[in-house]
């Protein structure tokens, strides 16, 4: 089974987000956050939330790059639990009863979106507003076989 993890490839996240997400955390497209929206709300660091933020489930951050890995099934559970929970707290579902099978269906979703692909393969999220509601469309990038050569510079203290 597999789902995805918040990356950092720079610093970025922590100015263009109102909160960002710490790399490592799980993820959900989390386009449920935007629902009652209307254009007036997507304006400067929402907009950007709203175009292109992954939702991560442990600060509840935005990231704009997503990673697949593997998850454990009691893992996968937790974070049902977890996605209810929220939903009870912030977005004023009655109980973890009622918000459980939102949270499964939201957790499913991501999951299923990730099973098809390796490892290591970076997903992104963009979101646009339409007269029938959010559309979210994905891409997805292979995990690369560059060596370490790729990103590091030799050299001397001399």
């Amino acid at each position: 089974m597999k789902l995805a993890r918040t990356i950092r490839l720079d610093e970025s996240d922590d100015n263009v987000f109102e909160q960002s997400a710490a790399a490592g955390e799980w993820a959900v497209s989390g386009g449920f956050e935007f629902s009652n929206w209307h254009e007036d709300d997507l304006t400067g660091k929402p907009r950007q939330a709203f175009a292109n933020g992954w939702l991560s489930l442990d600060s509840f951050g935005r990231a704009t790059f997503a990673a697949i890995t593997s998850i454990t099934e009691s893992e996968y559970d937790g974070l049902i639990e977890l996605l209810a929970t929220h939903f009870v707290n912030n977005y004023g579902a009655p109980d973890i009863e009622a918000a459980r099978p939102v949270a499964t269906e939201e957790l499913d979703h991501m999951r299923a979106m990730c099973d098809d692909h390796d490892d290591n393969t970076i997903l992104m999220v963009s979101r646009s507003m339409t007269n029938s509601g959010i559309h979210e469309s994905y891409r997805f990038t292979g995990p690369q076989d560059a060596s370490l050569e790729t990103f590091a510079v030799h050299g001397t203290v001399d």
